[in-house]
């Protein structure tokens, strides 16, 4: 099937963003005094919202929780939001589905502030026509909630012909949940049983994969 609405998740999926986002946990963790010894195991933090992340992999309360993501956000903000790096052939793709006419937008669970930052640092907003994120004040950070926003965003009822890819099964549950097709990568952070797990549509194993799949010739 063809698409002609791609969603793009963005940490995993556009952009490698594993030093700044890890450099932020191990800033917040050394608040509580709480070492890590291999950077990898943080990884997990990549992808999920961060209230869930620190709650289920280091037993936060949710007020510690909090004030943990407030402790992320002062690091992340300043230093760990350009610790980062786009995808090779990225830039390539987005402009290839432009010219194949697709409509671009991006649903991530990042903050929509810190999203737009990146994207402009890089020089890829210009590629799309919506730019969804989280709120920063929680209200709006489960997946599904921010792809509906996205689609909302953009005007789009019909949901057929629309795509979400991404590389942890948040974006392929929150698609299920809105009722889209899904495609997980896994040139990401999540594994394939996690993407079929979680049903993936379609799993693709590189960036030069994506573009036929959702542009046929």
């Amino acid at each position: 099937m063809a698409y002609d609405i791609i969603l793009f998740d963005l940490d995993g999926t556009l952009t490698d963003p594993g030093i700044g986002i890890t450099n932020a946990v191990i800033y917040a963790l050394k608040q509580y005094d709480i070492q890590v010894e291999n950077r990898e195991e943080l990884y997990r933090f990549i992808g999920p919202p961060l209230l869930e992340s620190f709650q289920s992999f280091f037993g936060f309360t949710e007020e510690d929780a909090e004030q943990a993501v407030i402790y992320y956000r002062d690091y992340y903000r300043e230093k760990g939001i350009f610790e980062n790096y786009v995808y090779p052939g990225m830039d390539r793709l987005l402009g290839r589905l432009r010219r194949a006419g697709k409509a671009l937008l991006v649903a991530t669970s990042k903050p929509e502030e810190f999203a737009l930052q990146i994207l402009e640092n890089f020089k890829l907003a210009e590629y799309f026509t919506v730019i969804a994120g989280a709120s920063m004040d929680g209200s709006r950070i489960r997946k599904a909630d921010v792809i509906d926003y996205a689609l909302k965003q953009y005007g789009m009822d019909e949901r057929e012909q629309v795509l979400m890819v991404g590389d942890r099964k948040h974006d392929i549950l929150g698609a299920k949940e809105i009722g889209i097709a899904s495609a997980g990568v896994l040139y990401g952070y999540g594994s394939r049983e996690e993407l079929e797990a979680a049903g993936a549509d379609y799993i693709v194993l590189c960036v030069d994969n994506l573009y036929p799949l959702i542009v046929k010739e």
